[in-house]
């Protein structure tokens, strides 16, 4: 892997990691939906890799689209989301998985279940690539990558003031690098 950069503490899933694990969920998810049309939502801008990864391993028929969501205030810790980009097209009566990066507090998740739920999809399963072990949602997680520590991440499309995204691991944040 060579040199981390100086903002990175250690490497907490390698890339052959991340690999084997894309390609074991992308063969459960075209078991579980094999003969059924998947509408699969990636959310940006985390999910992007995680999400082009896993559709090229798909062996079943499926769509891509794409939703953005905002919260309010400086973290996430007050629950209040919101739709910056919304879908292209109704969802009704498809069967939609959503893609996530990671499950932090869980409340986007959660919002994001309640909101596409309200638009009669055939059904809905939620997939992220990691979860933080404190996460606590209301929402199932039907396909899951990894759960981690409580550290701030990134790499793999997770990121820190839009740094670090496209590392090809998931890596914790050396705290200095989000306190200074």
């Amino acid at each position: 892997m060579g040199e981390l950069p100086s903002d990175i503490k250690r490497v907490l899933i390698a890339p052959e990691e991340i690999q084997k694990r894309v390609q074991e969920l992308a063969d459960q998810i075209s078991k579980d939906y094999r003969g059924k049309r998947l509408y699969m939502v990636g959310i940006l801008k985390g999910a992007f890799i995680f999400m082009a990864d896993l559709t090229r391993a798909l062996s079943i028929p499926h769509v891509v689209d794409f939703m953005a969501l905002s919260s309010y205030g400086k973290t996430t810790e007050s629950g209040a989301v919101r739709i910056l980009m919304d879908l292209r097209e109704p969802i009704e009566d498809q069967h939609v998985l959503i893609v996530e990066d990671i499950v932090d507090t869980g409340h986007t998740l959660s919002y994001l279940h309640r909101v596409l739920k309200g638009r009669s999809p055939a059904s809905l399963r939620t997939c992220a690539l990691v979860r933080k072990i404190r996460a606590q949602t209301d929402v199932p997680l039907d396909y899951l990558g990894f759960d981690i520590p409580d550290v701030w991440v990134v790499g793999y499309g997770l990121d820190f003031a839009d740094r670090f995204r496209t590392l090809p691991y998931v890596a914790e944040l050396k705290p200095e690098a989000y306190t200074r």
